[in-house]
């Protein structure tokens, strides 16, 4: 069962690059405006999180991110034995979708991006990202978990154009993008505040989650 539950988070974690790497690849190869590539990029992944969100989530949960996988067993929810193995799974798989789609689009193989993401306008774009997530899982696996993909979906695709990082809010999209000098890569350099970001964002978005979306006994009155 846990081989079950790997297999799906490595999985989707790889699809989830795939849509967002190669989405981003083919937008650049077809046009030279930036805002239209952004566009075809945001809805590809909007796109691919709906339906490995659908597919995989019974099987593992459908964290592919570190940060909803370490939400989840901060919250009790998710067992600290298994955080262990799905971080290291997504990581990994996020590189090895990367490398799929440079395979895919007859690019060289080994990359690292020289696009630079950096500022404070950026790691205040990744915090916000990151807690906005976070409440959009929450709060929907409270009001209505069926629409959990469609939300998903829905959040990402409109972050990647109302945040100035375009939203990453994943450790492991975050490494694996370091590692294709495409449309969608971060120079490596610029990863470590990334995350730190994302981190922050988690801080804040658990207490925010247990205020709003905590189950009591004044639910009922």
């Amino acid at each position: 069962m846990t081989a079950q539950k790997l297999v799906a988070e490595g999985l989707g974690t790889a699809l989830l690059l795939i849509g967002v790497v190669g989405s981003g690849i083919m937008a650049q190869s077809l046009t030279d405006d930036i805002a239209l590539a952004l566009l075809a990029n945001a809805i590809a992944t909007g796109c691919t999180l709906y339906f490995i969100i659908t597919i995989l989530g019974p099987v593992s949960g459908a964290h592919f991110n570190p940060i909803v996988t370490l939400a989840f067993a901060l919250k009790g929810e998710h067992p600290w034995r298994l955080v262990a193995g799905y971080i290291p799974v997504q990581i990994i798989s996020g590189i090895a979708g990367v490398w799929l789609c440079h395979i895919m689009f007859d690019l060289s193989f080994i990359q690292t991006s020289s696009t630079a993401r950096t500022g404070a306008n950026q790691w205040v774009s990744e915090i916000f990202a990151t807690f906005g997530l976070l409440l959009v899982i929450f709060g929907g696996l409270r009001s209505r978990p069926d629409t959990v993909p469609t939300l998903v979906a829905i959040y990402i695709t409109g972050a990647y154009w109302f945040t100035s990082s375009t939203s990453f809010a994943n450790p492991a999209v975050t490494v694996a993008r370091a590692f294709t000098d495409t449309f969608a890569g971060i120079n490596p350099a610029h990863v470590a505040a990334f995350i730190v970001a994302q981190f922050i964002g988690l801080a804040i978005a658990l207490p925010m989650i247990r205020l709003l979306f905590s189950h009591n006994e004044d639910d009922q009155t």
